[in-house]
Order: structure tokens, then sequence, then C-alpha cells
């Protein structure tokens, strides 16, 4: 079978693997649509982010869906044929973060695509994944791109949970790309009542538009756009800072109203923070990392029609062009969420 594997910075390449065959209370999956997530293109463009690095070749890819093809021994729910989106995140079970309910943070996660243990946790962009069937949701009424895009959703709806009361909140989002604009989707159908959308990008703030943000500020046009919201110790309840960028979380605390909820989606790497403004104003800073429960519930929204995630696919391509899928998303001026098609 044909898989997508980095072996360095831009060296991408299409390498044949020994396809696995389903055990007990797994299935095999025909992949059909694999979403290029902002890490992978750290993997791509830089050969890791942070102090993750990569130290041996590695398969990408962590957003997907396909159609069952093999069921394992002690499969009943799931059955040839089915589409299914597969949720990447596999914690143990056991550990003491899993015990206590807090399965994103498990001790011995297989989180497809991750370089950050070593041997690294091999991905998921390869023509037929073998999977257990605890991490297969049907997708019935979805296309397999929508089905798909239940990785990065599952994402801001972590961390909408992690904001707390959304109903009647104003909203501030920081990062209007994939995850930035999810975030609004995501707040907006818990409530939010008022959501203003900063980027550097004007073709982004389109599809933060797009999506709901009732107001977009672009800051490479206006550096002080948000500045009148810093008016009267602040204007928003809560920002989603998914940029990653220092500058942009300063704006975004500056803007916020005491006792606000600041929820940190972005990882640009280590920032420096304005303790004195989140100490005086008694902000509160929260951490969002990954998912785990929310993927089942993020399928669930979209098959009901409550979140359309479709209007950010702006590129299919078949797994032959894989490199090419990599440039193009790599490009914010022509992309927002693109996709390779292995089927």
């Amino acid at each position: 079978m044909k898989t997508i594997v980095i072996h360095a910075a831009k060296d991408l390449r299409i390498e044949d693997r020994e396809p696995e065959n389903p055990g007990l209370g797994e299935v095999e999956v025909r992949l059909a649509a694999g979403g290029i997530c902002g890490s992978d293109l750290h993997y791509y463009n830089h050969g890791g982010f942070g102090t993750v690095r990569l130290k041996e070749p590695m398969i990408l890819g962590h957003e997907v869906a396909g159609h069952v093809a093999a069921v394992g021994e002690g499969v009943s729910d799931l059955a040839i044929g089915d589409l299914v989106a597969v949720s990447p995140s596999r914690p143990c079970g056991t550990c003491e973060y899993c015990l206590k309910g807090l399965a994103n943070h498990c001790f011995n996660m297989r989180f497809y695509g991750s370089a950050m243990p070593f041997p690294h946790i091999q991905g998921a962009f390869r023509e037929r994944l073998v999977a257990k069937a605890s991490q297969c949701v049907k997708a019935h009424g979805l296309s397999a791109g929508e089905a798909a895009m239940a990785e990065p959703l599952s994402v801001t709806l972590h961390a909408t949970r992690r904001a707390g009361e959304m109903l009647g909140k104003r909203v501030l989002v920081t990062g209007c790309g994939p995850i930035g604009t999810l975030s609004i989707l995501a707040a907006r159908r818990a409530g939010a009542g008022e959501i203003v959308a900063a980027d550097l990008s004007g073709r982004a703030l389109d599809f933060a538009r797009k999506v709901g943000a009732d107001r977009t500020v672009n800051l490479s046009e206006d550096r002080e756009g948000l500045a009148a919201y810093s008016q009267n110790k602040g204007y928003f309840d809560v920002l989603y800072e998914c940029s990653g960028a220092a500058p942009a979380l300063v704006a975004g605390i500056q803007a916020l109203r005491p006792r606000g909820v600041i929820v940190q989606l972005g990882l640009g790497g280590e920032m420096s923070l304005p303790m004195m403004a989140i100490t005086a104003k008694e902000l509160d800073l929260r951490g969002s990392f990954r998912f785990h429960e929310e993927f089942s519930v993020a399928v669930r929204l979209m098959q009901a029609g409550l979140i359309d995630v479709k209007p950010l696919i702006t590129h299919t391509l078949s797994l032959s062009d894989a490199l090419k899928a990599f440039e193009i998303a790599s490009d914010k001026g022509q992309s927002m969420k693109t996709q390779i098609a292995f089927a």
C-alpha cells in the first residue's frame, strides 16, 4: 500500500509499506480522505516544531476518514462499507490520567503522526489503515471530506469546553486558519452572543465572516484595530488564541474584560506573557490540548447540520499529488483546508 512519509524538512515521499490485518476489536479502513494539519506542515516545512524534531522517517497524517474494508474478531457495530471518521486519539485507558477521565493527557498516548516520542508514532496517511473499532465513528450522511474534518473540529469543541459558559458571551478569535474558523463555529454553536475575528490575512478573514464572525479586524492594515476594545478595562469575555503568536496574545489580553478567559490553542512556541495585565484583570489562562470524547460529538454535530465545515475545504488533490497538496496547504494565501483523496 502507498503511504505519505516525511524524512526531513521538504523531503516528502510516497512509499510502499506492507498492509496490516485487523486483529481482535480492530477494523481495516480503506482511506478516502485525509486533511493536512498544521503539525503536518511543521514537519514538512521545518522538520518539526519547538523541541519536537524528526529523528526517523514517519508516516504523516491524523485527520482521516474512509470505508470499512474488513472487520476483526469481536467487532459487531461496524460493517464492511461503512463510512467512518477515525479518531487519532489512542490513549492506553489504564494510566493515572486515563483513569481520572483526562484521556488527552494519557502517559502512553499513541496519537497518529507524532514525533514527540521515539520511536515516532506512525501516522494515518496510508491507503489502508488498521484501527481500533472504538476509534471509528460512523459518518453516514457526510462526505468523506467532511468526516475527515471531525478531528480539527474536535480540537475546537474541547477548547470551548475549557472556556466554560458561553451563552451570550462576547468572543474574540485571534488567528483565523482552520482552527480559528472552526472555533468560531464551535463558539456560536455553544451560544456565543458576539464574535469578532482578528488576523493578518484578508483572505482568512473572508472565511471567518463566511462561517459567522460578526466583525473582522485586519491587523495588517490596522495594527491598532483592537485598541477600541481595550477601553474601560476591556470588552470581551473569552479569547480563543489560535495563532500561537505573542503579539496576538498581548492584543487579545488587552481587549479582555476583568475575569475574562484566555483559551490558548495556537502552538507557535514559547511566548512571553504580560503577567501584570493577567494579574490585575484577574484573567484565567487555560491551555487546550487535543481532545478525546469530543470526537463523536463533532461527527454528530455535522450529521445534524448544526455545524457546516464544507466552506473550509478549499482543495482536494489525489494521493499521487501529495507533494503539491503540501505546497498548496503551506500557502495560506490560497488554502484554508487542503485534503488528499486516497480513493
